[in-house]
């Protein structure tokens, strides 16, 4: 049934590996980055470099961004966010999934000497481009993180 549907504006309507297509005038080729705000950017700084090895950059002044691949994650302290800004900056409120190349029992070791709880995993998910393997934590604001593998294509 799936093979029968129509592709979709964000790829393919199956599973598998797919690139999203952009339609319009506007071309978005990839994500920059985006803005956490958070209740304390030190203990948030701390979470992400020592639990999923992010560096922390200093930007502007004193302005913080944790920093992976060719993306970051800028700070915004709740009450302090710089402008512009969400209507509604609040934190606790992200869903972020990750995507590594480390094996996910590496991972979930990892996480465990790090004395975070992994909620949920590892479980089949849908990434991107293709099927994901997945374990779900949270971090010092209570937002939920997402950390994957790309699962590799079998063999028929």
């Amino acid at each position: 049934m799936l093979s029968q549907l129509q592709p979709r504006s964000c790829g393919l309507a199956v599973l598998g590996a797919r690139r999203c297509k952009s339609s319009g005038p506007v071309q978005v080729s990839h994500l920059d980055h985006l803005v956490l705000t958070v209740k304390s950017v030190p203990a948030t700084c701390t979470f992400y470099s020592s639990v999923l090895g992010m560096e922390v950059i200093t930007f502007k002044g004193n302005r913080k961004a944790l920093c992976f691949g060719q993306q970051k994650l800028n700070l915004h302290q709740v009450g302090q966010e710089f402008e512009p800004k969400a209507l509604r900056p609040t934190s606790g409120s992200a869903d972020l999934c990750l995507i590594t190349s480390t094996p996910l029992a590496a991972v979930a070791t990892h996480l465990q000497v790090c004395g975070v709880e992994i909620e949920e995993g590892p479980v089949e998910r849908s990434g991107a481009v293709g099927p994901i393997t997945s374990l779900y934590f949270r971090d010092p604001d209570h937002n939920l993180i997402e950390v994957s593998n790309y699962n590799r294509p079998t063999k028929d």
